[in-house]
């Protein structure tokens, strides 16, 4: 899985703030992350900012830092690319086995 470097903004405390993650998925120039936190009942701190702030950058394959826009899925696109995310990465199916807020899909694309 290709690992990225995430770069949000705190919710909180305004700081950038960085993270690394792995991209289960990408579609064309989208990268697809899952703030799984390991099943854990709360949501990822980087998932929060980057909630209450859409606008990222994201370092992938060594390749120079980009801005990008983070949304998270809809019901539709999550149904589309969740059985995709899980029949590779089985972990991720049994992150969501351990809490019972929906595991959230994150889709980085590049900003216009």
């Amino acid at each position: 899985m290709p690992v990225l470097e995430l770069t949000t903004t705190g919710r909180k405390s305004g700081q950038r703030r960085s993270v690394m993650l792995t991209s289960p998925l990408q579609e064309g120039a989208t990268i697809i992350v899952v703030a799984s936190r390991g099943g854990d009942d709360r949501h990822p701190a980087w998932f929060l900012n980057l909630r209450d702030d859409p606008d990222v950058e994201v370092t992938l394959k060594g390749a120079p830092k980009r801005r990008m826009v983070a949304r998270v899925a809809n019901a539709e696109e999550r149904a589309r690319l969740w059985p995709r995310v899980t029949a590779d990465h089985k972990n991720y199916a049994g992150y969501q086995t351990k809490t019972d807020r929906q595991i959230p899909l994150v889709l980085l694309e590049p900003a216009v």
